[in-house]
């Protein structure tokens, strides 16, 4: 009886561990699952060997060169001696010709066209006096720069060569966070480095540039990289690498390839960048705007300014205006709105649905062609500029009458300040004076709006005026 309470007791404790004596272990099935496995990452594995081998011909090495020439220190200044012996002396010993430094830097840059176009970064080849490029395969070849966009920070060059390998444009839209990035360049100077991560990130701005939608990734980016390929798991390029943070490991950014399909079709076709424009001041619909507003509306894009003679002027958008859709997408940012806009063509007909008034209206607009900054202002009725919440006017008669303000007062008056908003939060307050813009004096709005637009700080230090007193104040830019 004890022999078999003994045996029982030994099965349980096999069942309890996990062993079934009953039923043979079946070696080969868990082989065959892990051969499985394996075989599923030597496929990934393979896939970026593939794609490594497919891309890399196709990018190439940028080497650069400047020269910056340095006149000799002069310890004595503009300072003249009494003595012509000793005015000679010293003249012809410290006014020596001015000593010339070549420095040399590194750069990336692909190949869009077998033509011999290559698209790179606008830093990379800024200010340089001699451009040359490298191949994969060691032929190197002097370089034209054809166009460059130093707003987006990108520039087209090009060799003299043809039937070359092109890297193939992806769509960079389509582009999801938790996507494969393949980063391929030449950092440090180690030519065709391949790195490989993920879409950490979409839409990021980090002020470098004046339009800026950047893809962040993971991918490893270093000095050298700019403006390389970023590209999916199909080989196809999503974006140009352009930026890294400092300190940041793994920290990456990358202008989407759409972005630069334009500007590489306007460059070649035109030498020049045509960007479309609607002629308005935007800012993001808050809540607090929205209940100030008396508008049932949780996203949107508020217009703070229109232009005058501007498309938007023409077709009849006003400021107040809460734009929530443009050809049918959904508009939720300022960002998105200019993104879209400044991606399509000069002449292009949209449909751009406002709520105004609790309204829903759609105005069909024909986008123009943006003109550079001296040469546009804001309609006569349209004489407010709004930024971070805060709507300034210029100090016309009447305002100084209406405010008691001297004639010899000078500075912009804040007409409004939103609720919730940067300025309100800031202690800006309707009434108060402007005097300053990060130490700047402003007097007008032109003045004001090219100061603001080139802000890259998290803060920014207004100098104001309030009644008999002046005090400093900080906005946190949003």
């Amino acid at each position: 009886m004890k022999k078999y309470l003994y045996i029982l007791i030994g099965l349980i404790i096999l069942v309890i561990l996990g062993l079934n004596p009953l039923k043979p272990k079946n070696v080969s099935s868990e082989r065959k699952l892990s051969e499985t496995k394996i075989q599923s990452l030597i496929s990934l594995e393979e896939a970026f060997v593939e794609i490594s081998e497919r891309v890399k011909p196709a990018v190439v090495n940028i080497n650069t060169e400047r020269t910056t020439k340095i006149k000799p220190f002069n310890p004595f200044g503009e300072f003249r001696f009494r003595s012509p012996f000793f005015e000679e002396f010293f003249k012809d010993f410290f006014d020596a010709p001015e000593r010339e430094f070549k420095t040399q830097s590194l750069g990336s840059g692909f190949i869009v066209d077998e033509r011999g176009y290559i698209l790179t970064n606008y830093h990379v080849i800024k200010d340089v006096d001699k451009i040359a490029v490298t191949l994969l395969d060691g032929r190197k070849f002097n370089v034209k720069i054809v166009g460059t966009d130093p707003k987006t920070d990108l520039a087209l060059i090009k060799i003299d060569s043809n039937n070359l390998p092109v890297c193939i444009l992806g769509d960079s839209d389509r582009v999801k966070v938790g996507s494969w990035a393949i980063a391929i360049g030449n950092p440090f100077g180690l030519h065709h480095t391949v790195t490989i991560g993920v879409i950490s990130a979409k839409e990021r701005s980090v002020g470098i540039a004046e339009y800026e939608n950047f893809l962040q990734t993971d991918a490893s980016i270093n000095p050298g990289n700019s403006g390389g390929p970023l590209v999916n798991i199909k080989g196809e390029v999503i974006g140009i690498n352009t930026a890294i943070v400092g300190g940041g490991q793994g920290i990456g950014f990358a202008i989407p390839i759409n972005m630069a399909k334009k500007i590489v079709g306007d460059i070649i076709e035109h030498g020049k960048v045509k960007r479309a424009w609607l002629g308005i001041h935007i800012q993001d619909l808050t809540p607090e705007l929205s209940l100030s507003m008396g508008v049932d509306v949780e996203k949107g894009v508020v217009v703070a300014g229109v232009f005058k003679d501007s498309p938007a002027e023409k077709c009849g958008i006003k400021r107040g205006d809460i734009i929530i859709e443009i050809d049918g997408r959904k508009v939720s940012t300022a960002r998105e709105l200019q993104q879209y806009v400044i991606s399509q063509s000069v002449e292009k007909e949209v449909e751009v649905t406002v709520i105004r008034d609790k309204d829903r209206i759609t105005i069909k607009v024909k986008l123009g062609k943006i003109p550079e900054d001296e040469d546009i202002e804001l309609s006569k009725e349209e004489k407010v500029y709004t930024w971070l919440g805060i709507s300034v006017q210029e100090l016309a008669p009447s305002l100084r009458e209406e405010f008691g303000l001297s004639p010899d007062e000078n500075g912009l008056l804040v007409s409004f300040v939103a609720p919730g908003s940067p300025g309100d939060e800031g202690g800006v307050k309707k009434g108060d004076i402007i005097k300053e813009v990060d130490r700047k004096e402003v007097t007008s709005i032109k003045e004001f709006r090219k100061i603001v637009s080139k802000i890259k700080k998290n803060h920014t230090l207004l100098f104001i005026k309030r009644g008999n007193f002046s005090i400093y104040t900080t906005i946190k830019n949003e």
